[in-house]
């Protein structure tokens, strides 16, 4: 039996849907570009990062799609925080698979797919009021009356209450006191705010003059306090951070402002610093996947490493990235505090930013694909930024396969992993690279009984097969690439 209340929701508009076929043209075009970067940088990091180490307490749920039963695992993940630390996560996409390893990175809500979700809120109030940060089974059970609950039937009628909300499914818990937790936790959900990053810097890249204090970047955080690093090989050129005043700065708080004190002399350049901190990652913090792998959502964390870093610019423009879901692309920033405008170009198409100015260029991307944007400084150096648009549910982004089915995934089996490979990206002129060698899997460990549903059953993205197609599309439109620009003053 279902729980009554199952909503049905539009998952996002269609405005988002013809961006996302405009995506999904350039994405398989003209981003696979066959411009080589000399530098290689990841994502912007922002408060935890963590690796998968897979499916722990869980019991068996039941899709249903299509009038077909589909078995599948349910139950909480565990991560580990790079420099320390351990967190548990409920999943937030059930048809897309888990990588084994995957690396995962805290994310806002609006980077992901709670972005467009107007039920958001409810799945935090989910993770607030079950299993585990209410690890009294037998409290839990009676207010849910649901008999007797384990572990793993908590974390399995948990997740089953969190999929009918972020993925809007058909879906039981096989476990009659599961279920019966899952439909008391779906009717009673409220509504909650985002909850606040670990670590945040604000913005990630600034500019400005040598001879200057570039900033302020503003601390975000839940932690007491948090310490300031830089590289020692840019600190023997005297520069520093400092606060408005130039006070050279080693801690933060929340809220504190950080400038970079760059002396006159300095050659043109940039400094990456960081902040680090330990603390533990609010409940209801998204992350997402630096692959192709199942979004995440924290139901519980130790105390962990967080850190942040924030690039100031002399003499050269300050460039950043981010996930745009609202639009289906990435947005691209530059911030030029220069006397001179500053040229670049991105697919094809040129941009000017003048001077004392910044620009924003909202590159579309394909859904569930990864992408690779390289642009060149006047100084030499390049700045590369890479990673996948993961912005809606896989059930929403299927295309039409014209009546044949994508490839499904491997089975996830207790106490071990398996995953699948997908075809390996092309590049082309453009400079930039849609990057390729995507793998898809379900991951399941120990802990408790072993499934034998099938996680990758509802598990094999249909987003993979668009890519050799769109190609050919787009040698027939040309060069019609839309790009969304805004240009604004610089605070």
């Amino acid at each position: 039996m279902f729980g009554s209340s199952v909503k049905r929701r539009k998952r996002l508009a269609g405005r988002l849907a013809a961006v996302a076929l405009a995506s999904g043209l350039i994405a398989g075009g003209s981003i696979a570009g066959a411009a080589t970067a000399t530098a290689d940088e990841g994502p912007q990091q922002s408060g935890a990062s963590a690796t998968l180490n897979g499916l722990t307490t869980f019991d068996q749920a039941v899709l249903v799609e299509d009038g077909e039963r589909k078995k599948l695992p349910a139950g909480l993940f565990e991560m580990a925080v790079e420099g320390g630390g351990t967190l548990k996560t409920y999943c937030i996409d059930i048809h897309k698979p888990t990588q084994q390893k995957a690396k995962y990175q805290e994310t806002p809500w609006g980077q992901t797919s709670l972005g467009g979700n107007e039920d958001a809120g409810r799945i935090r109030w989910i993770l607030q009021n079950s299993y585990p940060q209410v690890d009294d089974l037998e409290s839990l059970a009676k207010k849910a009356g649901a008999g007797a609950l384990t572990r793993e039937t908590a974390a399995a009628g948990t997740q089953v209450a969190i999929w009918r909300y972020s993925d809007d499914v058909e879906v039981e818990a096989l476990d009659p006191a599961a279920e019966k937790l899952a439909d008391w936790l779906e009717k009673n959900a409220k509504g909650l705010e985002e909850p606040k990053a670990s670590l945040s810097l604000d913005p990630a890249a600034v500019s400005g003059p040598a001879g200057t204090r570039i900033g302020p970047v503003t601390v975000r955080t839940n932690a007491e306090r948090a310490s300031v690093n830089l590289p020692s090989e840019v600190a023997v050129t005297g520069v520093k951070v400092t606060d408005k005043a130039g006070k050279p700065l080693t801690e933060a708080g929340d809220g504190s402002e950080l400038y970079v004190d760059v002396p006159a002399d300095t050659r043109d350049g940039s400094a990456t610093f960081a902040v680090q901190a330990t603390t533990s990652v609010s409940v209801g913090r998204a992350f997402a996947s630096l692959s192709r792998s199942q979004t995440q959502i924290l139901a519980g964390s130790s105390e962990s490493t967080v850190s942040a870093t924030a690039t100031a610019s002399w003499g050269t423009p300050a460039l950043s990235a981010k996930k745009n879901c609202a639009e289906g692309g990435v947005d691209i920033t530059a911030t030029n505090k220069s006397d001179e405008p500053f040229a670049f170009e991105l697919m094809g198409l040129k941009f000017s930013v003048p001077a004392g100015e910044s620009k924003t260029v909202t590159v579309p991307v394909a859904e569930d694909q990864p992408y690779e944007f390289t642009i060149p400084l006047p100084n030499g150096e390049k700045k590369t930024f890479k990673g996948v648009l993961d912005c809606r549910t896989t059930s929403s982004t299927t295309p039409d396969t014209g009546g044949e089915q994508p490839d499904e995934g491997p089975s996830p089996q207790s106490g071990g992993t398996s995953s699948g490979t997908g075809p390996e990206g092309a590049t082309a002129a453009g400079g930039a690279t849609a990057a390729g060698g995507s793998t898809g899997g379900g991951t399941a460990t120990g802990g408790a009984t072993g499934p034998t549903g099938d996680l990758a059953e509802t598990g094999a993205s249909g987003a993979t097969p668009m890519i050799a197609g769109v190609a050919a599309v787009f040698l027939l439109v040309g060069g019609g690439a839309v790009f969304f620009l805004r240009r604004k003053k610089d605070a």
